[in-house]
């Protein structure tokens, strides 16, 4: 019997190299899944920016355009600030101008005040929350002329219930909206009631994250009430407050359905002739686009350059 060979054997290259691995693919249907959702999304964001293109964007630019322009008999010229010009020299400019400011200046002092007070209110209870919600919530579902048209039944002067109250409280009655010096508070208590609801219920969600140990520890300081509210609350729903403040600023310089509704928009002695009106009669009355596009554009620099001042100063006080 021989020995066996001590001599090595040439290896088989086949045994030892690395196996070929083939790359495994994902299913197909999950590449197809994979399709489908991007597509989706995609979809979803191309229509957003549609939307905002043809009911945003493009009314924004044909506005900024009509400014300097004007139509006659069909065709089209640029005018320069002509238009601008017009405006400025409207004795009503000025007088749309007071009133808008006055009116902001008046639904600050009760829709901005009066809807925190509401949210504390509603936040001290323990049960029945959700149901107080709801009632504040209610007048913000309700349509808006519908709105509009129950305060105008209640400040009607012949059979209104706010003079029937006052009859009963041996008052005198009041023209609420026929008085010059009424008409413009009479707008900012329906328009309060009408919008406070969400501002509310922003303003309960905010306080409700606020630690109570904040108050407890106010409270172990001898703070009362008031003093909780100045040193606890307001701190800590301060960056809610002022976004608040920023938006409704906004929303009252373009009040247009309350005065419209209520006293025809111009008001007794033009006293709830707004900017926001003044516009409308420039374009439907006076058929005088150029115009009304020509105030709007003075109405949006105002409220741009508000806004990038406010968020100029919100900037600096965080830094």
């Amino acid at each position: 019997m021989s020995a066996p060979s001590l001599t090595p054997t040439t290896a088989d290259p086949a045994r030892h190299s690395p196996p070929h691995r083939t790359p495994v693919r994902p299913p197909a249907g999950r590449f197809a899944r994979t399709v489908r959702r991007n597509l989706t999304a995609h979809g979803f964001l191309i229509g957003a920016v549609v939307c905002f293109a043809v009911f945003s964007w493009y009314p924004m630019v044909r506005e900024f355009l009509l400014a300097f322009q004007k139509t006659e008999g069909g065709e089209t010229t640029w005018v320069g600030l002509d238009n601008l010009t017009t405006v400025y020299h409207d004795p009503a400019f000025w007088q749309a101008w007071r009133n808008t400011l006055l009116f902001t200046v008046l639904a600050l002092l009760l829709g901005f005040v009066v809807p925190f007070a509401v949210a504390i209110v509603i936040n001290e209870f323990q049960h029945g929350q959700g149901y107080l919600r709801l009632l504040v919530y209610l007048p913000v579902m309700l349509p808006p002329v519908a709105s509009v048209l129950l305060f105008k039944y209640l400040y009607d002067p012949g059979y209104g219930l706010l003079n029937d109250l006052l009859t009963t409280l041996h008052l005198p009655e009041q023209q609420w909206l026929q008085d010059p010096d009424l008409s413009m508070l009479s707008i900012v208590i329906a328009s309060t009631w009408m919008n406070m609801g969400g501002a509310a219920l922003i303003y309960l969600a905010a306080l409700q994250g606020i630690p109570g140990e904040l108050y407890e520890a106010a409270e172990l300081d001898g703070a009362g009430l008031f003093r909780k509210i100045w040193h606890v609350t307001i701190p800590q729903t301060r960056l809610i407050l002022s976004l608040m403040l920023l938006m409704q600023i906004i929303a009252t310089m373009q009040v247009f359905v309350e005065p419209f509704l209520l006293t025809g928009g111009a008001g007794p002695e033009g006293s709830t002739t707004t900017v926001v009106y003044l516009i409308y009669q420039y374009a439907f009355n006076f058929n005088n686009y150029g115009a009304a596009a020509a105030l709007g554009l003075l109405l949006l620099v105002l409220l741009a350059g508000f806004s990038a001042a406010y968020v100029k100063l919100s900037r600096a006080e965080d830094a």
